[in-house]
């Protein structure tokens, strides 16, 4: 990358700047993302987010192809959209109240090569805002933490058009994952498929879904050290950024919340922790949802997306079973909950 120096320094102004260390590869090798130190600069370092488009990759799990190429392609110009239009309204939250925000890296700059090619995307460093905590497994007050920007998240974005993101967001979306859906057993599961998913799309209150809301996708702040509570009061809860907006879009909140859970805990952890994880979200909803969007029935609201919690797992069991037919989280919980919509759903 270090072609793109001079070109970095244009888009952000700064006055010269010196590649770091590569943090980590991106997806399939579409790119890397990697720090620099910017001289001259509001922000002493950046984040860059090097995305090549050139070509078409092999899938570690053995799916390519147009399909997957474009579907790879249109999450980065998603991405690009967000951070130019919609990340602004996360930082502080439209009330400036920090504690409804959901913090994002700023956008510092774009470079878009030629034909297509890829991107530039040149991001503030969370690390130096403070956020330098990453974390492979988590405490209550950390997951609430997540749970709570979430919550923010999607209040912010509540009845918001996903002008120039995905109009369905998350990765796994039935649209967008129709090979996986073609290599599935045949059963009540593959049937249903699309009636679980008509009622995630057709419920009364939409929002903006981040996506992939997994934990390696949250950056928590150095507060969070000491974060070995677990009463997960709000006065101990760690601070936390996400990053990663690939696959934002329209959609019902608790498409997020299942999949964070699921990238947090076991089956049986899941299960015994569901009610008190949802009392999280929904409590730190309706103050956000209050000053947001004041004017929405959030009764109605909760109860609408409290009974689709259920289905938002089963929509996301319906890709792992195509993607990845042995994956860690088909567990019974999973199991149980996806034949409680199929039970609902044959009436």
């Amino acid at each position: 990358m270090r072609e793109y120096q001079e070109t970095i320094c244009q888009i952000t102004g700064a006055q010269s700047c010196e590649l770091g260390e590569v943090i980590q590869s991106l997806w399939s090798g579409y790119g890397v993302i990697q720090r620099v130190q910017l001289h001259s600069h509001e922000f002493p370092s950046a984040i860059v987010k090097h995305i090549d488009l050139s070509k078409s990759r092999e899938n570690r799990r053995g799916w390519s192809g147009d399909a997957s190429h474009n579907r790879k392609v249109r999450s980065y110009e998603v991405e690009k959209a967000f951070y130019e239009s919609f990340a602004p309204r996360c930082n502080s939250g439209e009330s400036g109240d920090v504690s409804l925000s959901c913090r994002v890296p700023k956008l510092l700059g774009v470079f878009e090569k030629e034909n297509g090619a890829g991107l530039l995307l040149v991001l503030e460093d969370l690390d130096a805002a403070g956020y330098d905590l990453r974390k492979g497994r988590v405490f209550e007050s950390d997951l609430n933490a997540c749970l709570c920007w979430l919550a923010n998240f999607h209040a912010t974005f509540l009845g918001c058009g996903p002008s120039g993101l995905w109009p369905i967001g998350t990765y796994w979306h039935l649209t967008t994952r129709q090979e996986e859906l073609g290599v599935m057993d045949d059963g009540p599961l593959k049937q249903c498929a699309a009636d679980i998913d008509a009622r995630l799309n057709t419920a009364k209150f939409q929002t903006l879904v981040h996506g992939d809301a997994k934990l390696a996708n949250f950056c928590f702040g150095s507060a969070g050290k000491s974060g070995g509570d677990s009463n997960g009061s709000s006065s101990n809860r760690p601070t936390v950024a996400a990053v990663d907006f690939q696959y934002v879009g329209g959609g019902c909140g608790m498409k997020d919340v299942a999949y964070l859970v699921s990238s947090c805990l076991d089956g049986s952890e899941s299960e015994t922790q569901q009610n008190k994880l949802l009392d999280v979200y929904f409590e730190q909803l309706k103050t956000s949802v209050a000053v947001h969007k004041p004017d929405v029935d959030f009764n109605a609201l909760e109860s609408e997306w409290r009974e689709l919690y259920s289905f938002a797992w089963a929509d996301f069991c319906r890709f792992l079973a195509g993607w990845s037919p042995g994956h860690w989280k088909l567990n019974e919980y999973n199991d149980r909950v996806t034949r409680g919509v199929l039970k609902e759903l044959a009436g």
